[in-house]
């Protein structure tokens, strides 16, 4: 009977120990999908390729978190140069460093591939992390996935075609921008028209030819480089609606817009005038953002999100010297702006050099950057001390916390690190269900000026490979105009504007252009069927 009974006892405690373990596994697996599993402590390098980062690594919140998280303490690499000689001096030296992250455009992605340098993320992740494989979004990885099946690189901010059905309050960051109480000054007045624009500008500088002490620069852009000025070409070009294609999907050469000829010669008039300031020209972004944090410029076409900053100094110091979008230029027909969300390509990817000594500890990283948790800390921080859920279970900044990055981001930064300070995987779409528009944020008005005008058009954002006969065309093209562009500007009347425009135009079709149109509609058309918008 005493046998029998501890029989029955035996089983009794053998069933329920396997129950606890049959949990402990769903547990342990729950587990894997929020927290990242811990790897040993190592040290990566991780090259930034713009000169203006400067966050660091290791002194606030977020990213003590990541590094007790992921086990990994990062020293990031910033050019103090040219960022794209600084990159090219690395890949010639076999110096790269374990991470590098640049523009998705950049052509030294395609070299550093076909150079072996990088890793392929498939590969580390089949090796060290299938987790990888939950978290990433499978139409970026095939959009980003090279010729030979692989993927090299993982982008930030990337939006595909069905995010923009799913939302209506996404933006652009292509903003016309007007220093508030000067605008207002003036009589608020139409800026729409090349003569509305020009008098608005000289009403501006006359009424203020200086602010807080300092002149007035009645017309401020983004920098000037090698290949143009994004506020007198790119940008504007998507503010007159100048399409990409044809009603036969066949590439146009956007260049050659009338519209964009008429303001061109607007603009120059107003050069003729003065009112073109010459360090438009010259200044560099940190120059310029310096100016903008003294409110300095009257209006221009720029992406907010590269002021957001100084915008919040001005306000803290008189919220009516701050910036505000208004209607800007519009082409000859009055049509609605066409400004481009974020597309596909994202903003920057991120690869893994083959010189990193702790591959699985790189891929681990990347895969808790790009989880939900990952996402979470860089967007809000560490719950409970800068966030926590709110009644309705939405995740919200304490409110000391947000009166610290409205007021000053430099100190934010420094003390938490939060709000995309670590931005090279930020993920936009996610950060939708955390993150509305805070109408207490002096940058709102901006963001939610370019909603109705949105529009994806991902599938014209095309780089081609340097090496290739139409990728050396392009690149002479595009050096052209970056050489003609000031000249354009700078014309001491229209009839030289002319004269400069219709060499620019012989020079570029010389140079074999009609090869670049031919490759563009092809690789245009093939993006709208792998997109489905065919």
């Amino acid at each position: 009977m005493w046998k029998k009974k501890s029989y029955f006892l035996l089983i009794a405690v053998l069933m329920m120990l396997s129950c606890t373990a049959c949990g402990g596994k769903d547990s342990s697996s729950k587990k894997q999908k929020t927290e990242k599993k811990s790897v040993k402590q190592v040290d990566l390098s991780w090259y930034i390729n713009f000169s203006w980062f400067n966050s660091g690594w290791g002194k606030n919140l977020v990213s003590k978190a990541i590094t007790e998280k992921t086990g990994c303490d990062i020293n990031f690499v910033v050019p103090t140069g040219d960022p794209n000689e600084k990159l090219d001096s690395m890949i010639s030296s076999g110096t790269l460093p374990d991470l590098i992250t640049l523009g998705w455009w950049e052509p030294e992605i395609s070299q550093m591939v076909s150079n072996g340098d990088v890793c392929a993320l498939d590969e580390l992740a089949d090796q060290y992390d299938t987790y990888f494989y939950d978290v990433v979004n499978e139409q970026v990885v095939r959009w980003h996935s090279a010729e030979d099946g692989h993927l090299y690189q993982y982008p930030n901010s990337a939006w595909s075609p069905s995010d923009y059905d799913q939302y209506d309050n996404l933006p652009s960051n292509q903003t016309f921008m007007v220093r508030k109480d000067i605008y207002e000054a003036i009589g608020s007045p139409d800026m729409t028209t090349p003569e509305g624009f020009i008098a608005a500008v000289e009403k501006a500088h006359k009424m203020f030819p200086e602010v807080d002490g300092k002149e007035l620069i009645p017309i401020g852009c983004t920098e000037f480089g090698n290949i143009g000025c994004d506020s007198f070409d790119n940008y504007l070009m998507n503010f007159l609606a100048v399409p990409y294609v044809d009603e036969n999907g066949n590439a146009i050469d956007r260049y050659l817009s009338e519209d964009l000829i008429v303001w061109l010669k607007a603009f120059r008039k107003l050069g003729e005038e003065g009112l073109l300031k010459d360090e438009i020209f010259i200044d560099t972004r940190t120059q310029m953002s310096e100016k903008i944090a003294n409110g300095q410029y009257f209006c221009m076409i720029y992406q907010y999100t590269d002021m957001s900053d100084q915008q919040k100094e001005l306000y803290n110091k008189d919220p009516n010297s701050i910036y505000m979008a208004v209607d800007g230029p519009k082409n000859l027909k009055g049509d609605d702006y066409t400004l481009p969300g974020t597309g596909i390509n994202g903003w920057t990817v991120t690869l893994v050099s083959k010189n990193c000594e702790h591959p699985d500890a790189a891929i681990n990283l990347m895969t808790y950057l790009i989880s939900e948790e990952g996402q979470r800390m860089t967007w809000l921080g560490v719950e409970g001390k800068t966030w926590d859920y709110d009644a309705e279970g939405v995740p919200r900044f304490h409110k000391d916390i947000l009166e610290l990055l409205n007021s000053d981001r430099q100190k934010f930064d420094e003390l938490y690190g939060a709000d995309s300070c670590y931005w090279m995987f930020q993920n936009d779409v996610l950060a939708k269900q955390w993150l509305g528009d805070d109408e207490n944020d002096p940058t709102t008005q901006l963001k939610q000026w370019t909603y109705p005008y949105v529009v994806y058009n991902g599938q014209y954002t095309i780089t081609f490979d340097p090496e290739s006969e139409v990728g050396q065309i392009k690149a002479k093209a595009d050096a052209l105009w970056g050489d003609t562009l000031p000249r354009l500007l700078l014309a001491k009347s229209d009839k030289e504007f002319d004269e400069i425009f219709c060499e620019f135009k012989k020079k570029r079709y010389s140079l074999g252009y009609d090869k670049v149109l031919a490759a563009l509609t092809k690789q245009m058309k093939e993006n709208m069927n792998k997109l489905g918008l065919d």
